[in-house]
């Protein structure tokens, strides 16, 4: 069997065992594609490739320039390659056993303060509130400040955010269930401004016949949702406005904020595990910088000895 046969039977896995996502599949495919042209350059298939040839592999990224992190994310999609192919039978071992990931530092996320979230949305809600906007522009000012409450009262995948259902604004519950990586479904909350901002912005876009379709942010142009650039593209624009550097606002930065803003208030660190929807909580863990400022603030505010002197 070929190794381009190997690839799409264990591509058919990820997508039917464990709910893999088009992106998601499209990345693995873009990781073993690269593997599989080194192997046949090397003379090699997947099916007789040992810990030398996976080593070797490694090295020419080296060679090429990436990046620790892109690098280890490719051995990781070699690495469950291999134990599928170990697993099913395809293969008599698993090479990457005896393969180390590229050491890599662990970037702290970007995080937004508080005082800047809030700007962010007081530029939103300026722009639906501008007696001069036009009904196009209110309504794309309306989203924003949606799409922004939500995601800082949830903490939400910005792939689950612009998939929302337009039923998510009509909730009178105080949360929603969402479905989440691997079709895992979580329960997320929100708070008293995500809905009150959620039911502003889909009574406007009813008043402006454009509520057809069963998505809560459609598409400006086509038929489905809002991409994700388009959001992050708007995005960038509020955070100019509210005099904030655009390379530091994403998407997936609020997201930052939402877990880190939990943190620093008090939340637990499963807790905030469960509401991010990490399967692991050493993904979590990357928020333990938050943690570790808050333990040091509490024994300098709270420990008898704190002041340096002795009762």
């Amino acid at each position: 069997m070929s190794g381009a046969r190997h690839a799409s039977l264990f591509l058919d896995m990820l997508a039917a065992e464990r709910g893999a996502s088009k992106n998601t599949l499209d990345a693995y495919r873009r990781d073993l594609d690269d593997y599989l042209a080194y192997l046949a350059e090397a003379g090699g298939e997947p099916g007789n490739a040992t810990s030398a040839t996976v080593r070797g592999f490694m090295a020419s990224l080296e060679e090429r320039g990436l990046k620790a992190t892109s690098a280890a994310r490719r051995l990781s999609a070699v690495r469950q390659f291999h134990k599928f192919l170990y697993v099913e039978g395809y293969a008599p071992a698993d090479p990457t056993a005896a393969v180390s990931a590229p050491k890599r530092g662990r970037a702290l996320p970007k995080v937004l303060s508080v005082a800047e979230v809030d700007r962010l949305l007081q530029v939103a809600y300026q722009g639906v509130g501008h007696p001069e906007a036009s009904a196009p522009e209110r309504l794309r000012a309306a989203r924003m400040a949606c799409l922004l409450e939500l995601l800082y009262a949830t903490g939400l995948r910005v792939s689950e955010l612009i998939a929302l259902p337009r039923s998510a604004a009509r909730t009178r519950d105080r949360f929603l269930v969402v479905r989440g990586k691997g079709a895992k479904e979580r329960l997320v909350p929100l708070t008293d401004a995500s809905r009150d901002a959620a039911q502003a912005y889909l009574a406007l876009l009813e008043e402006q016949k454009k509520a057809a379709g069963p998505w809560l942010f459609p598409a400006d142009s086509q038929s489905g949702h809002l991409t994700r650039q388009a959001f992050a593209r708007d995005l960038k624009a509020v955070a100019g406005a509210a005099g904030l550097r655009a390379d530091k606002i994403s998407p997936h930065v609020l997201r930052h904020a939402f877990a880190s803003h939990l943190l620093q208030n008090g939340a637990d660190l499963r807790v905030v595990q469960e509401l991010l929807g990490h399967s692991d909580i050493s993904t979590t863990q990357i928020y333990t910088h938050v943690l570790d400022e808050r333990l040091k603030s509490m024994v300098r505010d709270l420990h008898p000895l704190a002041e340096g002197g002795e009762g």
